[in-house]
């Protein structure tokens, strides 16, 4: 059953998503060269727990090891953090999340290491550009099949990307996974009816080759069947009378990564 969140409701889980914004914030001003995933989960874990938050991954249905899922290359999704240094040319996919005061915030961002191959960057930008499309779906009235229409439109038809199917979005609150699923891909017209209140979390994982993959045998990590590099953006969204707002801030993100002289920025984009 779908959960409607109230305006206090929302604000608390605004509250957890822009300290999710801040998390990933601090993590652009690290990420460089030889730096590792164990050592931006490890700042990331002190910064929310610091915030009297908790990490909401670590310890996902028992098993998962991080605060932070870290997806590089060709990892979709639900990347272990490692002692694996960062290279020249990485794209590394940051997925946080946190509960705090009773309600979850979720984002992700995908980040360039230094200079990458000219058809990655355009993979990272159609994909946070089918974001974007996407959550200008979510409008009283519509349906989350509209969501799903736009991204995979975008992404697949227009730019030749792969949009991955076994991989969703979803709702979010005082669950971290609630009801209703938001795929990426999907038909006008089809699907739940939006509506004021509604607060999910929209996020597009596009692939650079096939739109396959496969689940490595730790039974999280998601890789691309054909190894070529994939990228991840997610915004968790409320729907209010007037349209889609999103709780999550990437500008904070972005205004450390254009301070980061080791990172690569991404044409503008609020």
């Amino acid at each position: 059953m779908i959960h409607y969140k109230t305006d206090e409701e929302i604000e608390k889980i605004r509250r957890s998503c822009l300290l999710v914004s801040q998390t990933h914030a601090h993590i652009a001003r690290m990420l460089r060269p030889g730096v590792t995933g164990k050592q931006i989960d490890r700042e990331a874990e002190t910064l929310i727990r610091d915030h009297g938050a908790i990490p909401a991954f670590k310890g996902y249905q028992g098993t998962f090891p991080g605060t932070l899922c870290v997806s590089v290359n060709e990892v979709v999704v639900h990347g272990f953090p490692t002692d694996e240094p960062f290279r020249e040319g990485d794209v590394v996919s940051v997925d946080c999340g946190v509960l705090w005061d009773g309600f979850y915030g979720d984002s992700a961002y995908t980040f360039m290491i230094g200079e990458v191959a000219e058809e990655t960057r355009r993979l990272l930008e159609v994909t946070r550009e089918s974001l974007w499309r996407g959550i200008a779906q979510a409008q009283p009235g519509a349906r989350i099949g509209d969501i799903g229409f736009a991204i995979q439109d975008y992404a697949e038809r227009q730019n030749g990307f792969g949009v991955v199917r076994e991989l969703v979005g979803h709702g979010i609150g005082r669950n971290l996974h609630e009801p209703p699923e938001v795929p990426n891909y999907g038909k006008k017209g089809r699907g739940t009816v939006i509506r004021e209140g509604l607060v999910i979390a929209i996020e597009p994982m596009i692939n650079l080759g096939t739109r396959h993959v496969r689940q490595l045998s730790d039974g999280w990590t998601v890789i691309t069947r054909d190894r070529k590099p994939s990228a991840h953006f997610e915004h968790t969204i409320a729907v209010r009378a007037n349209g889609p707002e999103p709780l999550s801030d990437h500008r904070l993100i972005e205004a450390e990564v254009a301070e980061n002289k080791e990172l690569s920025e991404m044409s503008a984009k609020s």
